[in-house]
């Protein structure tokens, strides 16, 4: 029986890691879309009567630098 109950408490770690990682992430993308994210000059967007297609290409490039810069420095205070 302590195996199984071991089993669920890793089961529960991970879910409650997971849901951390969720609530971060959306209150990332409301703050991310009040500043502009997904608009920015050089973001292509067609707009037609029912539909639209959006093209966020400076975006998804201001984002990977952004993260590119944070990694780089949580991996040099992490040491060798």
């Amino acid at each position: 029986m302590e195996h199984v109950q071991g089993n669920f408490e890793g089961l529960g770690r991970t879910l409650a890691g997971l849901g951390v990682v969720l609530l971060v992430l959306g209150v990332l993308l409301m703050a991310g879309g009040r500043m502009g994210l997904g608009r920015l000059p050089g973001d292509l967007s067609w707009e037609r009567p029912g539909w639209t297609v959006r093209f966020p290409i400076v975006t998804c490039i201001v984002v990977s630098v952004i993260l590119t810069v944070i990694l780089q420095v949580l991996t040099r205070l992490r040491g060798p």
